[in-house]
């Protein structure tokens, strides 16, 4: 089973999680709702999965929706993940920004900030495609966008 896609989304608010990702395996098995989490020992990855309730101490627990059999198939996935997600911030902090319509339909504050950064001439649209709008813009705007700190001396 090969990976042929990898799509991020990007998570602004703050917290451990970073993005959340969709996979397709061989153009024709896709996953949603991966999710790139910060742990205490740096990044990984975190399979679809919902909240149910252990029936013996009434806890909440989460389990998996879906997720890899083996170690094998799940460091695979993993390191395809966090090499995609690394791609696309390093991307982004060069003065990139690509906005998931998604996200932008759904998140009324991450629509506020981009509708911001659009009006104090921070960014501008540059393409937009059936998933996406790509901007361009001050790279130190879109860092603070993500977070990052601007770096003084590039």
């Amino acid at each position: 089973m090969n990976i042929t896609d990898i799509r991020i989304r990007k998570i602004v608010r703050e917290g451990r999680m970073k993005a959340a990702v969709s996979i397709t395996f061989d153009n024709a098995f896709a996953v949603h709702d991966i999710k790139v989490i910060e742990g205490d020992k740096g990044l990984f990855v975190a399979m679809p999965s919902r909240a149910s309730y252990d029936r013996y101490n009434g806890e909440e627990v989460f389990k998996d929706i879906a997720h890899p059999i083996n170690s094998e198939v799940r460091e695979q996935i993993q390191n395809a993940i966090l090499a995609k997600y690394h791609e696309e911030v390093k991307e982004d902090n060069r003065g990139r920004l690509s906005i998931s319509k998604y996200a932008l339909s759904k998140d009324n504050e991450l629509f506020k900030k981009v509708n911001e950064m659009i009006t104090n001439n921070s960014i501008t649209l540059e393409k937009e495609d059936a998933d996406y709008l790509h901007y361009t813009g001050d790279k130190n705007a879109i860092r603070r966008f993500y977070g990052v700190e601007s770096a003084e001396n590039e």
